[in-house]
C-alpha cells in the first residue's frame, strides 16, 4: 500500500487520491516489497515524513488479518500492519516477518487511532494519567483548550502539579513528563486570554489591552497551540465584542488553524450567534469550526435547516468552516449558565450578591425560569458534580425530583447548590432531538467530538455523576448511528473520528492509516462495539474494542492496560 500523493483534505468536499489498495496477492515476496518500500520513499521524501523502512529483523508490533480503514473514508482491505520506533513500518495482505507483540485481528476492523477534536480532558489527566476513559474508546489523541478556557495562563494554584503554567511551551514540556496513555493537543481559549488581561468585567477591552490579548495568541500559536477557542456563553469570554474576537483570531489567519467557538447562543438566538461566529472568521481570514452544534430546546429544533444553510452559504463564500457535535441529546455545563450573562459580570462574589439584592434578584430569577422552561423544566436538569461535600447526596439526581424530596422549591435548591459550592456546579441538560442529532452527525461539514473530561471506574477521577459522553462517544457513534440507525456508513464515521480532525488542526503525522506515520491505531469489532456508560451509571467502559496503540505502544489489548504511558504533546505542522 502507498501513501496518498498529498495528505487528507481539510473537507469532505475537497478532493484527496486515494491510496492504492493492499491487493490481492499474499505472497508476501521481497520483490514486491522491495517495489513498495522504493516507492514510499520517493512519495515520504516529497511529502517530508521521515522515512521508516521495512526490514526483514522483527517489527516490534504485527496487527494481522483485519479489515484496514485508512480514515481517508475509503474503503476497508484485509491486511496487515507493521509497527516499528513508534510509526506504521509496513501494510501488506500479508506481512511475512513477526512482531515482537502479534495481534490478531481477523474479523475486526484497525482504523487510525481516533482523535477528539473538543476534549476536557486535560483537567483530569493530571490526576490520573491513564486517561482510562479516553484510551478505551479507541481515542489516542485529544484536542484540548475548548470553550475559551486554556489551562496555561490560567490560575496558577495546580501550577506545582503542571496542570496549569506560565506559556504553552512550559505546559507542553509537562504534559511530555507525565507520560499520558493519550496524545494531547491543546488551542489556546480566548475567554482565559481575557481574563488575564481584562479581568471579569462586562466591559470593552481597551486598544492596548487588545494588542496584549493579540501578543499571547500569537506567542500560544508559536509555542504549538493548534488554533483558538472561545467560549461565549461563559464569563469573562461572553463580554468580548465581535472587533476584539477578528482581532485575536488573525493571528491564526496565516497558519491555516482554525476559530473553534462555543457560540454566544444555541438555542432561540442560534441563528444569530452562527452569523456573529462566521462573521468572526471571515473577518479574521482564519477557518471557522462550531463547536458541538446543536439546536436547544424543542421549539428550536426546526431551525437545523436554517442552520444548516447558513453554515453551507459561508462555505459556498469561500469560507473554511465546519463544526463538530458528540452523539448525545443531552449536553453538559455549569449550573450557572442557566443564569443570565449580565448577572454574571465582574465574577462569583458579584454574581452571589445579585442573587441576595433585591433590585436584581427578581429578574434573575425570572430569566433563568425562562431558560429552564425552554429545556423542558427542572426534571431536565441533571446534577453532575458539586465541590461542596455535604451536597453529594445531589449529584446523580434530576433537581426537580432533588427538590422535591427536601420538599423545597427547584429554583431554591439550585441557589442553594451553587451559593454552597462557590458556583462550581456541574449539571447535564436534556434539550436535544435524535434526528437532528442523526443529521448532524452525517452532515460532510461534521465530525465527531465528545466534550468529555477523562474518567476511570476507579481512583481518583471516579466523582460526581459525570455525562456518559465522556466514557462512550466513539463506541456509540459506531454503534448507534452507524449500526443501528444507518445515520453514515462506518467509513464515514472513521474519518469523521480520525482524518478529518487531524487536518482540522493541521496533525499531519497521525489521523491516517499509512506507512510513515505515528502507529496510532485502533482495533474493534464492528459487529458489537457498543457503549454501556449511562447518565445513571456512567463509569462503565465500552465494549469491542480489543486493542488500542498510541505511538506504537500498546495502550491496550484484550482489556488489559499497559501500565505506562506513551502519550505525548502534540503540535500543529508548520504552517
Amino acid at each position: 500500500m502507498t501513501l496518498p500523493t498529498k495528505p487528507a483534505a481539510d473537507s469532505p468536499n475537497e478532493t484527496v487520491a486515494s491510496p492504492s489498495p493492499l491487493g490481492s496477492d499474499d505472497s508476501g515476496t521481497p520483490t514486491r516489497r522491495e517495489a513498495v518500500v522504493r516507492t514510499v520513499g520517493t512519495l515520504l521524501a516529497v511529502a517530508g515524513v521521515p522515512a521508516v523502512w521495512t526490514r526483514r529483523d522483527d517489527f516490534d508490533v504485527v496487527i494481522r488479518g483485519g479489515v484496514v480503514h485508512d480514515g481517508l473514508g475509503s474503503p476497508g482491505v484485509r491486511g496487515d500492519v507493521g509497527v516499528r520506533a513508534g510509526r506504521i513500518a509496513a501494510m501488506s495482505p500479508r506481512i511475512a516477518e513477526r512482531g515482537r507483540q502479534e495481534i490478531d485481528a481477523t474479523g475486526q476492523v484497525m482504523a487510525p487511532g481516533f482523535i477528539d477534536i473538543h476534549s476536557h480532558g486535560d483537567g483530569n489527566v493530571w490526576d490520573d494519567p491513564r486517561a482510562e476513559s479516553v484510551v478505551r474508546q479507541g481515542i489516542t489523541t485529544i484536542v484540548a483548550g475548548q470553550d475559551g478556557s486554556s489551562r496555561p495562563w490560567g490560575a496558577t494554584a495546580a501550577a506545582s502539579a503542571g496542570r496549569e503554567s506560565g506559556s504553552f511551551a512550559a505546559w507542553f514540556a509537562a504534559i511530555d513528563a507525565l507520560h499520558p496513555s493519550v496524545n494531547v493537543a491543546a488551542m489556546i481559549g480566548l475567554g482565559t486570554v481575557r481574563g488575564k488581561v481584562v479581568g471579569e468585567d462586562d466591559r470593552a477591552a481597551t486598544a492596548s489591552e487588545v494588542e496584549r490579548m493579540v501578543a499571547l495568541v500569537t506567542r500560544a500559536l508559536a509555542d504549538g497551540a493548534c488554533g483558538a477557542s472561545s467560549g461565549l456563553e461563559y464569563t469573562p469570554g461572553a463580554f468580548a465584542r465581535l472587533d476584539e474576537l477578528v482581532a485575536l483570531a488573525r493571528p491564526l489567519a496565516g497558519r491555516r488553524l482554525p476559530y473553534a467557538t462555543h457560540m454566544r447562543n444555541e438555542d432561540d438566538q442560534l441563528l444569530d450567534a452562527i452569523d456573529e461566529s462566521i462573521a468572526v472568521a471571515t473577518g479574521a481570514g482564519c477557518p471557522l469550526q462550531i463547536s458541538h452544534l446543536k439546536t436547544q430546546g424543542p421549539r428550536n429544533w426546526p431551525r437545523l435547516d436554517d442552520a444548516f444553510g447558513r453554515i453551507e452559504q459561508a462555505k459556498r463564500s469561500g469560507l473554511d468552516v465546519a463544526f463538530d457535535r458528540y452523539p448525545y441529546t443531552a449536553y453538559q455545563t455549569g449550573l450557572t449558565n442557566l443564569f443570565p450573562v449580565w448577572s454574571r459580570d465582574g465574577g462569583t462574589q458579584a454574581f452571589l450578591r445579585r442573587l441576595d439584592d433585591p433590585a436584581t434578584a427578581a429578574r434573575i430569577r425570572t430569566e433563568t425560569l425562562g431558560k429552564v422552561e425552554l429545556i423542558g423544566g427542572w426534571d431536565n436538569v441533571h446534577i453532575a458534580s458539586v465541590r461542596a461535600a455535604d451536597d453529594r447526596a445531589a449529584e446523580g439526581k434530576r433537581l426537580g425530583a432533588y427538590a422535591r424530596s427536601l420538599g423545597m422549591d427547584p429554583y431554591e435548591v439550585a441557589l442553594g447548590l451553587l451559593r454552597r459550592s462557590a458556583l462550581n456546579v456541574g449539571m447535564v441538560g436534556f434539550a436535544m432531538s435524535e434526528d437532528n442529532l442523526d443529521r448532524i452527525l452525517a452532515h460532510p461539514l461534521g465530525m465527531v467530538c465528545s466534550d468529555g473530561g477523562a474518567f476511570a471506574a476507579d481512583g481518583p477521577t471516579r466523582r460526581g455523576s459525570p455525562h456518559p459522553r465522556g466514557l462512550g462517544t466513539f463506541p456509540r457513534v459506531l454503534a448507534r448511528y452507524v449500526r443501528e440507525r444507518r445515520a453514515l456508513t462506518l467509513e464515514q464515521a472513521i474519518h469523521k473520528m480520525s482524518a478529518y480532525p487531524a487536518a482540522r488542526v493541521g496533525i499531519t503525522d497521525r489521523g491516517r492509516l499509512a506507512v510513515g506515520l505515528a502507529a496510532d491505531i485502533v482495533v474493534f469489532d464492528a459487529a458489537i462495539v457498543r457503549d454501556t456508560a449511562t447518565y445513571e451509571q456512567p463509569f462503565q467502559y465500552p465494549v469491542g474494542i480489543s486493542a488500542v496503540l498510541v505511538n506504537g505502544g500498546v495502550a491496550l489489548h484484550e482489556g488489559v492496560r499497559r501500565p505506562e504511558g506513551t502519550g505525548h504533546s502534540v503540535r500543529p505542522a508548520a504552517g
